[in-house]
């Protein structure tokens, strides 16, 4: 079955590692075989990978876009879901990360990047809350 993508004009996008860059029209591409292929979006930098499910993340991204490079990445990614998965204890989440692992072991990673996605928002809830905070004259005094 092809897999057909529509381009913006200069959206980028990876294709087995290699970055390819839409000229100035909307293109569609039809390919014909299985490759690993990333949506600009998709695609995370190492400097944007900052917080523990951007880094899991990041992991699962490289193990899908550079095969020779998978052994270390697979490392790095166990580690890290392991500590994320003992710190948390939200079902859904956990569950997001069973699911996660499932994908990575099986070698669907680009359905692993897609669920790792969606533990963004929960990430950055937790990340942001900082918990109750006393008011300024009480801490001054």
């Amino acid at each position: 079955m092809a897999l057909k993508i529509t381009l913006k004009p200069g959206e980028k996008f990876v294709i087995n590692g290699a970055v390819v860059v839409n000229a100035d029209r909307r293109t569609s591409l039809l390919i014909q075989n299985k490759v690993s292929i990333l949506r600009e979006k998709d695609v995370m930098l190492p400097t944007e990978a900052n917080t523990p499910v951007k880094r899991i993340y990041f992991d699962v991204m490289m193990m899908y876009l550079d095969d020779a490079a998978q052994s270390h990445f697979m490392a790095d990614f166990t580690q890290r879901m392991t500590e994320f998965m003992d710190a948390i204890s939200n079902r859904e989440a956990l569950q997001k990360c069973v699911s996660i692992v499932e994908d990575v072991n099986a070698g669907r990673f680009y359905g692993a990047l897609m669920t790792c996605k969606k533990l963004l928002p929960f990430e950055k809830e937790r990340l942001e809350y900082v918990g109750p905070r006393e008011p300024l004259s009480a801490a001054s005094s």
